[in-house]
Formats: C-alpha cells, sequence, structure tokens
C-alpha cells in the first residue's frame, strides 16, 4: 500500500483496499469505507462449493490504521462488515444502515451510529448522505455521498443498477463515483457502472468488487471500454494504489 504519510496535503487521497474498501484522506482527517482486510471469509468457506480463494494480497494490516477517524458499512456482509478487521481497527465512529445496527453492534464491539436513505451526518470533518441501494433488505443496505472540503465521494456499497440510480446522484457534483462491476450477487455490471457515472455526471468514475475472490470477479476491461464509449473518465486502480485528486 502506497505511503499513507506521504498523502498531497490539500489534495483528496483516495486508496483502493481491495474489494469494496477505501481509505480517503482530507487533510488530516481519515475515513475508511467497507474495509475488508482479512481472511476470516477464505477460512469460513474453505472446503465449501464456494471456496473464498483470494486473487489479491491484503494490502495493510488494520490495526496499522488505527489513526482512522471513522468507519462506514454500507450493508452487513462481511466483505464490508468484517469482524476481524473492525476489532483490529477499533473504530471510535461507525456509521452504518440502521437496519444492521444489531449486527454492526456485535461485529464491531461498540455502538454503531445507525442511519436511513436521505439522512446526512457529520462526523469527524466528513458529511455523509445516505442513499438508496438495492441489495440486501430495505434499510439494510445503503450508498453514501461523502463530503470532504470541496470534493464529492459517492461510495455505492453493493447495489444492482436500479431505474433511476444515476439521475438520482446529478445534484450532488460527484467528483468520484465509486462502483461494484462484478455483476452478480446482487451488483451491477461493468457496463451498467459504467453507465450509472456517466447519467451521474461524475467527474470520474473508479470500479471495485473486483480481483478479490476467485469465484466472484470480472475484468475490469468492459467497464473501461464501456466509459470511453461514453465518454466517462474513469480511472481502474491496483489494491494498494493511491488516487489523488487536486
Amino acid at each position: 500500500m502506497q505511503d499513507v504519510q506521504a498523502a498531497e496535503p490539500d489534495a483528496l487521497n483516495l486508496w483502493w483496499l481491495g474489494q469494496s474498501g477505501f481509505l480517503a484522506k482530507w487533510r488530516e482527517r481519515y475515513l475508511l469505507l467497507d474495509p475488508y482486510l482479512s481472511d476470516s471469509l477464505t477460512r469460513k468457506y474453505a472446503g465449501s462449493d464456494t471456496p473464498h480463494t483470494r486473487m489479491t494480497r491484503r494490502v495493510v494490516d488494520p490495526s496499522r490504521l488505527a489513526f482512522v477517524d471513522l468507519v462506514t458499512a454500507s450493508h452487513g456482509h462481511t466483505d464490508h462488515l468484517d469482524p476481524d478487521t473492525l476489532r483490529a481497527l477499533d473504530p471510535r465512529i461507525l456509521i452504518c444502515p440502521s437496519g444492521i445496527g444489531r449486527l454492526a453492534r456485535e461485529r464491531a464491539a461498540i455502538e454503531p451510529w445507525g442511519v436511513d436513505e436521505g439522512e446526512t451526518v457529520e462526523a469527524a470533518g466528513f458529511e455523509l448522505t445516505a442513499v438508496r441501494a438495492e441489495h440486501d433488505a430495505p434499510g439494510e443496505a445503503l450508498g453514501f455521498v461523502v463530503r470532504c472540503g470541496p470534493w464529492t465521494i459517492y461510495h455505492s456499497g453493493d447495489t444492482v443498477a436500479f431505474e433511476g440510480l444515476g439521475e438520482s446522484l446529478r445534484s450532488f457534483g460527484l467528483d468520484v463515483a465509486i462502483l461494484p462491476i462484478n455483476g452478480k450477487l446482487g451488483n451491477m455490471t461493468a457496463r451498467e457502472a459504467a453507465n450509472v457515472a456517466s447519467e451521474a455526471g461524475a467527474k470520474l468514475a473508479v470500479p471495485c468488487h473486483f480481483e478479490m475472490f476467485e469465484f466472484n470477479t470480472v475484468s475490469p476491461e468492459d467497464f473501461v471500454r464501456e466509459c470511453d464509449r461514453l465518454g466517462q473518465q474513469h480511472r481502474v486502480l491496483k489494491a494498494g494504489e493511491k488516487l489523488v485528486l487536486g
């Protein structure tokens, strides 16, 4: 993982941690989005019909991220709300859908801050607006629009590309749209992700939810081709790589 301490001080710094996990830094504030930084799923499904064989190494030990101010979990699946990761992090603040509050409390060993669709909260220098996602039961999955200084990030969590998703995000003036591309298990396809970013008017589209587990991945090539066709700016990161805006 590229050195956090070498981050540009007046820019938005964004690292992909693998799967849907991202670390954002604005000035001296740090936000973790959906971190999965353990091998808990590989252990859990070893010998099963769906072995979670890793394709990408863990980019950082979560205990090294104890400086993080705020953590989010978009829903309750373990690759987004991982007890091994959260216990190692010992987060000060955990924001998640109110519908998974009990599960988050059990996994993180802290009282989470539950939010509902349309709600905006401020914490640790970040402003987060919970937006609709279609993945789990109603109230159990959300996306987050994050404002930090002059920057606005959309982190979709897991969701299908439901009708009107992109259009519903246009008013936020997105600098970055982070979208899953694996196209199964309740997620949009690579081409759908490119179209959502374009419809949202995002200045930059960043794909995620690929190259973590062998049974649930896809090449980002279709995403890149569709973005190019649409004239949508995009950036495909490697696990641990940093994106700098500003």
